[in-house]
């Protein structure tokens, strides 16, 4: 008999509920591992045969502890259940099955390169210039396609029939004969081949409806539409379908889950059952509420509400920091602060929206010796668009870094290949000179006459570089990189999925030499080249496991951490400044708001920027919404006057949301000020930004300092723009919002 002493009665009542659909609202903390693997172990001690029962989670990971926990509830018999992710079931059936869809059983699952290599080759063979056609932009449409079981057809159908759409629709059914020809399936097919298989031959469904019993899945909220067919498919007349899941925490629509999934099971399954777990068993009740009170101005939800006994906890920190630099020395001395009491730098976890945001944060980690770890992500300096353009920088600084040259030889592409530089070292390497002097003295006897053209372009281009190298600060010459390389106009044209995010890596490490610049006016190039050698240096030597986390908050989901910070609550940071004007966007960036908070045991604390460089713009935010919607009583030192800020309307080109789509939050309540908050503390810092504000201060006549162009005179100053006449470099007019100043007192 399975012990159901240590459930609450709400997950008692869903570990004992007999037959019938049954929909688990399972909130953060609230213990569904727990239900799932108890109801799997009682209906095996009730005597349903464990090879009948089928438990789909998303992760090896959660997979694994299942079947642990099973076999420790229900013994050796716990192993023959079916507990396993979504493809690694589909592939055991397929396994057994798949020649009745003409492939062998020794079939191979081709991985994320593997599926690159052979959309290159198809792009070669069919004459496509992977400019315009990257292959990145094809798998992750063949993806896209799969995930919606879509064909090639139908997908260039709804992807609007276009010369582009049906070009890559072509590429999709050349992959796919490609790979029946290669006996090979990606991941996205191991859930479409099994509808397939499902479709065309109804007695292999029909044997594993009548074979699962019992079926349950983990983490219902994140299931796509391939998925979501699958699941319905095995369920058949049976009907004995158990999802546990959180709408809540449904964050990953931009990958194609599907909330509806969901949110319309009632629908799917009018007699079904729902259950509420709502005891969560992780985090403080103050940490709790503040997270109910956000995620309550989503419309598109199930009404429920987390609750503990584990008492009040301390009140949550909110800190509202001058700049990026002051917020993130700010998080570092609060660890700080807490490992002198006892804590662990274990414990702690400093989320963030964007990848971006992290290097100030790293930097701010190394420089104090505080050990920590980028999970789920690269570290900033490691990321290849930063690396490529650093790449250059180091080329010039120094010509003999044949590593370096190498890396940008081909990048962005120029049609240097591979044998043309293998070529070319072997040159350097007769010639005893660097591979940049070879690539700049190679002739016709060296190279065809073809891949030398592309070669002295390139030689060059490297000449003009380092002639703009010798008199350029390296704020200047790394847009001197950009502007002649064309780097970031060719991320922007090739259509990759992850292009704004690496274009965003680029503006902000051009923003890291801005910064350094500001603080080291007289190192130049080769001092930031040191600088940043320094801190990915020592980053490497304090990656170790027991080190504070640094993470985006879609990496934290299903983590927990004593102490948790959350960074850059402003508006267009988080949310996203495009969730005002796209529909259902909004809500998502709640829900990962809400997932955020409830990451977090013992204390929680935000902090955002009055002003922010952020892609090598500064920006000066008003806080994020999601701030405005915590109770005042639930933050630390509530002293202050909460003030409204009116929410920019939409710009021009955009629709305006539907109240529906966004919630509540856009009628009902506003961003707070960056004034006065409640329970702030204030941050210090002697540089003052341009922003919205620089008409009060700056005055015609001020004399003011640049970072780059020096001493001036302000001739003119309103919130838009600033108008100045510097003593070396003549009159200029800047972006009120992005250069920083500092005023010259007496």
């Amino acid at each position: 008999m399975i012990d159901l002493k240590g459930l609450n009665p709400p997950q008692r009542e869903a570990v004992l509920h007999g037959d019938g659909p049954l929909l688990v609202l399972a909130g953060a903390g609230s213990g569904k591992t727990r239900v799932l693997t108890h109801r799997i172990a009682r209906l095996i001690d009730e005597g349903v045969p464990p090879w009948s029962i089928l438990a789909i989670t998303f992760t090896n990971k959660a997979a694994r502890e299942m079947r642990e926990r099973v076999e420790r509830l229900a013994g050796d018999m716990g192993r023959d259940a079916w507990i396993l992710t979504f493809h690694a079931c589909c592939a055991r059936i397929l396994r057994r099955d798949i020649d009745k869809l003409g492939y062998k059983p020794s079939f191979t699952i081709y991985d994320a390169d593997d599926q690159m290599n052979v959309i290159k080759q198809l792009c070669k063979s069919m004459n496509l210039d992977e400019k315009r056609f990257p292959p990145r932009e094809i798998r992750a449409a063949i993806s896209d396609a799969k995930n919606r079981v879509l064909s090639p057809a139908e997908w260039a159908k709804e992807s609007g029939e276009d010369f582009r759409a049906k070009t890559i629709s072509e590429v999709y059914a050349a992959y796919e004969r490609q790979l029946t020809a290669n006996n090979a399936l990606d991941f996205d097919d191991l859930i479409l081949k099994t509808l397939t298989l499902f479709s065309e031959h109804p007695p292999v469904l029909a044997a594993y409806q009548h074979k699962f019993s019992h079926i349950l899945v983990d983490e219902y909220q994140d299931t796509n539409m391939a998925q979501y067919m699958l699941v319905r498919l095995i369920a058949g007349e049976s009907r004995n379908l158990c999802v546990v899941g959180d709408d809540d925490q449904s964050i990953y629509g931009w990958r194609g889950a599907d909330l509806r999934n969901i949110l319309e099971f009632e629908r799917d399954f009018p007699d079904c059952r729902v259950i509420k777990l709502e005891q969560n068993y992780r985090s403080t009740s103050n940490i709790l509420d503040a997270a109910n009170q956000v995620i309550a101005h989503n419309a598109g939800r199930k009404e429920k509400a987390l609750w503990t006994d584990a008492g009040e906890g301390e009140k949550i920190r909110v800190y509202r920091a001058l700049d990026e630099r002051d917020e993130a020395a700010w998080v570092v001395r609060a660890i700080e602060g807490r490992m002198k009491r006892g804590a662990r730098a274990g414990d702690f976890a400093v989320f963030y929206r964007t990848n971006a945001q992290s290097r100030v944060l790293e930097e701010a980690m190394v420089r104090r010796g505080v050990p920590y770890r980028v999970y789920g992500g690269m570290k900033f300096y490691d990321r290849k668009e930063v690396k490529d353009v650093l790449a250059y920088m180091r080329a010039v600084a120094n010509p003999d870094d044949d590593q370096s040259v190498r890396r940008i030889i081909n990048e962005p592409r120029r049609g240097i290949g591979d044998a043309t530089i293998e070529t070319l070292a072997q040159f350097a390497q007769r010639e005893g000179m660097s591979l940049l002097s070879a690539v700049i003295s190679a002739d016709e006897s060296v190279l065809p006459a073809r891949a030398l053209g592309a070669v002295r372009k390139f030689g060059a281009l490297m000449l003009d570089l380092t002639q703009a190298g010798i008199s350029l600060s390296a704020g200047e010459f790394l847009q001197e990189v950009l502007d002649k390389t064309g780097y970031v106009a060719a991320i922007r044209a090739s259509k990759d999925p992850d292009a704004q995010t690496r274009e965003e890596n680029v503006m902000e490490l051009a923003g890291a030499v801005a910064e350094y610049e500001s603080q080291s006016p007289e190192g130049g190039l080769l001092g930031f080249l040191e600088n940043v050698a320094l801190v990915t240096d020592l980053d490497s030597m304090g990656e170790r496991p027991e080190a504070v986390t640094l993470m985006t908050i879609h990496a934290s989901k299903g983590l927990e951490f004593p102490h948790v910070i959350v960074t850059g609550m402003e508006e267009t940071v988080f949310p996203l400044g495009r969730a005002t004007f796209e529909d259902g966007l909004m809500e998502e960036e709640r829900r990962l708001c809400y997932v955020a908070f409830t990451r977090a045991m013992q204390s929680l604390a935000l902090t955002f920027a009055v002003s922010r460089m952020l892609y090598n713009q500064r920006r000066n935010n008003p806080p994020s919404r999601f701030l405005s919607e915590i109770p005042e009583r639930l933050i630390e030192d509530d002293r202050a006057r909460r003030e409204p800020v009116r929410v920019p309307p939409p710009r021009a080109g955009y629709a305006p949301v539907s109240p529906a789509a966004r919630g509540n939050a856009g009628a009902k309540r506003a961003p707070l000020a960056p004034g006065d908050i409640p329970g702030v503390t204030k941050g210090f810092g002697g540089v003052v930004r341009a922003g919205a504000g620089a008409q009060a201060l700056f005055s015609p006549g001020d004399r003011v300092t640049h970072k780059v162009f020096g001493a001036g005179t302000v001739l003119e100053s309103n919130r838009d723009k600033i108008r100045i006449a510097f003593d070396t470099r003549g009159e200029r007019t800047f972006p009120a919002s992005i250069a920083p100043i500092r005023k010259i007192e007496g």
